[in-house]
C-alpha cells in the first residue's frame, strides 16, 4: 500500500495515542473527584462495566481512519477482466447459401458474429477470417469493433470448404506471422497463446477432402484439419464452434447442379474438444441471438492502483454514528 502524503500517517498515530492518553487521564480524575467528594463511582458510571467505554472507543477507532484518509491511501489489486484476442472465423462457402436455416446460413452466421462481437468489452482485441477453398483474414486483430462489423457484413458466399485453412489463416492473425503445416510433419513453433480464442462459425462441411477425422500429417483432408487443430491446441489457442445449419439439411444450387448439404456436428464438435474448446448449437434464430451468451472467453487479471480514500472515510462514518447512537442512548447527550 502507499500513501500520497505520509506524514498525515504519523500524523494520525500519534493524535490517535495522544486520545487515547487524554481519555485513561479523564477517566482516572473523574473517579478521583467523585470519591473527594464522597461519591459512589458506580452511579455516575452509567451502563456497568466495560460496555460504558464502547461509544467512546468507536469514536477513537474513527479518528485514525479519517486522518489515513486524508493521507490518500492507494493500493494495487488485481481486477478480473475479459481480455485477449479473438478470430472470428466465417465460412462462407457455396453451402452457407442453403436455407435450413433463414433467411440462409450465411447471413444466421453473420447475425451471430455481429451479436457476439457487440456483447464483447473494449478489451478484447477482435480480427475476422473469411474461408470457402482458402482462407483470407479481412481484419486484423483490433480494439476497433466498428471495423470488425464492417468486416463481417462484407462477407459474401462463394467456392467450397477448407477447415485447414480457416484454422491456419486465423494462427496467422494471432501469432502475425505466415502459419503453415510443412510437408515432413513437424510443426513449427509458435509460441504460446493462452489468451486467443477462435471463434469459427461454419456448417461444418469440408469440401478439401475431410471433416475433422483423426490421422494424417498434413494437406488438405481430415488428417490436415486435425493437425492444423492440434497445432492450435499446442500454441494454447482453444477454438469454439458455432454450427450453422440443421442435421437434416437441405440442397443448394453449386455449378448448375442440385448438392445436397447437412450440419456436420460430429466434425465441429471434435475440432473444438481437440482444443479445449466447446461446439455450440445455432439452428433457430434465438439460439443465434443467444451464442454469445455460451462463448467463454479468457478471464485475466490485470494490477490496478485503487485509492481507499472513500473506504476510510466511510467506515469512519460508520463507526463515528454508531458511537453516537450508542452514547445518545446510553447517556442522552454526545459528550
Amino acid at each position: 500500500m502507499t500513501v500520497m502524503y505520509p506524514v498525515l500517517v504519523v500524523v494520525a498515530v500519534l493524535l490517535t495515542a495522544a486520545a487515547i492518553t487524554a481519555y485513561a487521564v479523564l477517566l482516572r480524575r473523574r473517579s478521583a473527584a467523585l470519591r473527594e467528594a464522597g461519591l459512589d463511582v458506580a452511579a455516575f458510571a452509567g451502563p456497568s462495566g466495560r460496555r460504558r467505554h464502547v461509544p467512546y472507543a468507536l469514536f477513537l477507532a474513527a479518528l485514525p481512519l479519517l486522518l489515513l484518509a486524508l493521507a490518500r491511501p492507494a493500493a494495487e489489486v488485481d481486477v478480473p477482466r475479459v481480455s485477449g484476442t479473438v478470430i472470428l472465423v466465417l465460412d462462407v462457402s457455396q453451402s452457407m447459401t442453403a436455407d435450413d436455416v433463414k433467411p440462409n446460413r450465411l447471413s444466421a452466421a453473420k447475425t451471430a458474429a455481429a451479436g457476439f462481437v457487440a456483447a464483447q468489452p473494449s478489451t478484447v482485441d477482435m480480427g475476422v477470417v473469411v474461408f470457402g477453398q482458402d482462407g483470407l483474414a479481412t481484419q486484423a486483430p483490433t480494439a476497433d469493433h466498428d471495423a470488425v462489423l464492417a468486416a463481417i457484413d462484407r462477407a459474401s458466399a462463394a467456392g467450397g470448404t477448407s477447415l485447414r485453412q480457416a484454422i491456419l489463416v486465423a494462427l496467422t492473425a494471432i501469432v502475425g506471422k505466415p502459419v503453415a503445416l510443412p510437408a515432413d510433419g513437424q510443426a513449427p513453433d509458435l509460441g504460446y497463446w493462452g489468451s486467443a480464442t477462435i471463434v469459427l462459425f461454419s456448417d461444418g462441411e469440408d469440401s478439401s477432402g475431410g471433416g475433422g477425422g483423426g490421422g494424417g500429417t498434413g494437406g488438405d483432408g481430415a488428417g490436415g484439419v486435425q493437425t492444423a487443430a492440434d497445432l492450435a491446441a499446442t500454441a494454447g489457442v482453444r477454438i469454439e464452434t458455432v454450427g450453422i445449419g440443421t442435421a437434416q439439411g437441405t440442397t443448394v444450387e453449386a455449378d448448375g447442379y442440385q448438392v445436397a448439404t447437412a450440419l456436420r456436428e460430429d466434425v465441429l464438435t471434435n475440432l473444438a474438444a481437440t482444443t479445449g474448446g466447446s461446439y455450440h448449437p445455432a439452428s433457430d434464430a434465438d439460439q443465434i441471438n443467444e451464442i454469445h451468451r455460451s462463448i467463454d472467453l479468457r478471464i485475466t487479471t490485470r494490477p490496478e492502483t485503487v485509492e481507499l480514500t472513500g473506504v476510510l472515510a466511510v467506515a469512519a462514518l460508520v463507526l463515528l454514528t454508531a458511537g453516537g447512537l450508542l452514547m445518545i442512548s446510553w447517556h442522552g447527550r454526545i459528550v
